[in-house]
């Protein structure tokens, strides 16, 4: 039995980036589905794994953690030798990394999960009508994060660099929910940009998560 647990459902952006991660490692792991629409995330015994009710969960060994920046980098370093070097172990490439981990969950995050909201997560579930004026403002913001994005690949074949790492891979899941939306068109109108997506994305690693998704 694989001793890396995964506690969530891979229509999470969150627990898909952890799932991403496992697969870029080329590491295995028991996953276990949790019913969010009957709310199993915000009862126990999960919550003595997140105390937060919220996915992912994460357990390897006698390890437990959530958050799903910080599950990423535990594997990366943990499993440094396995799969796909995700973080250096070059001090300074390292940092430059850890940065646009950074920027990811700062910057790029906030306005593209709204977006998602808006467009995405409101039909399905039935919350109400996609709002205007929330897709206009989170477009622009957005927009504003994917204007230094361009200019930082105009230097790098990724964010951090000429390498493949954590920092493209936090980006992945929202991406790929955005990339289905009328906001995708803040990728197209960026070459540099839209080009980076159409590599993250094509990456085996996630279209195993995508599979994964598609029999939930």
């Amino acid at each position: 039995m694989a001793s890396i647990r995964v506690h969530g459902s891979p229509i999470s952006t969150a627990t898909a980036r952890i799932l991403a991660c496992l697969y870029e490692k080329d590491l295995d792991y028991e996953f276990v589905l949790l019913d969010m629409k009957n709310n199993e995330h915000k009862k126990h015994p999960f919550l003595s794994i997140n105390p937060f009710g919220q996915v992912p969960g994460f357990q390897d060994g006698d390890l437990t953690i959530f958050e799903s920046r910080a599950i990423t980098q535990y594997l990366a370093k943990a499993y440094a030798s396995k799969g796909t070097q995700l973080i250096s172990d070059d001090p300074k490439k390292a940092a430059i990394i850890l940065t646009w981990i950074e920027v990811e969950g700062h910057h790029y995050d906030p306005p593209a999960v709204a977006l998602s909201f808006e467009h995405l997560v409101k039909p399905q579930f039935g919350l109400g009508e996609t709002d205007p004026a929330a897709v206009a403002e989170n477009e622009t913001k957005l927009g504003k994060v994917l204007d230094i994005y361009e200019n930082q690949l105009s230097k790098n074949k990724f964010l951090a660099g000429d390498e493949f790492s954590l920092a493209d891979l936090h980006h992945i899941p929202n991406v790929s929910y955005l990339s289905m939306t009328p906001s995708k068109k803040l990728f197209e109108s960026r070459p540099r940009v839209n080009a980076w997506v159409a590599e993250i994305t094509a990456r085996p690693s996630w279209a195993k998560v995508v599979a994964l998704r598609n029999q939930s």
